[in-house]
């Protein structure tokens, strides 16, 4: 009998959008110079990837807290790739006005997302392990 409640890693929209965030940064990692890629792009890419990784592994994880570890990863990596890159990204121009206001929206909704994945996952380990 299936879990009626489960939702797929693939189908959760935090995910969804960690991986959306991903393929646009590796666009603009492939058209970097070898110079770019070498002193941000590969970070960038990194902290980006590290987002989606980090929700997956939470999402894979049994107890609420080890969950909430890996969500919490997440945000840091975000906030590294969005706030710190994307920003040394556009203010060097390596990517336009327009790329930069459509990864910043992008990630922006994800963030608030994440933050309530976060509370939920916690409100929802809380009530299941105060019922023991």
């Amino acid at each position: 009998m299936e879990n009626q409640n489960y939702i797929e890693l693939k189908d959760l929209e935090v995910y969804k959008l960690s991986r959306k965030l991903s393929s646009i940064a590796w666009i603009i990692f492939c058209r970097m110079s070898f110079f770019d890629k070498k002193h941000i792009g590969d970070q960038f890419l990194r902290s980006v990837d590290s987002v989606g990784a980090n929700i997956a592994e939470g999402y894979g994880r049994y107890h609420y807290l080890d969950k909430v570890r890996f969500y919490h990863n997440a945000r840091g990596s975000h906030l590294e790739a969005f706030v710190h890159w994307l920003e040394l990204l556009s203010e060097r121009e390596s990517i336009s006005k327009e790329e930069f206001e459509n990864i910043h929206g992008i990630a922006s909704l994800l963030l608030i997302k994440l933050n309530n994945f976060i509370a939920i996952t916690t409100k929802k380990g809380r009530e299941t392990h105060d019922k023991c």
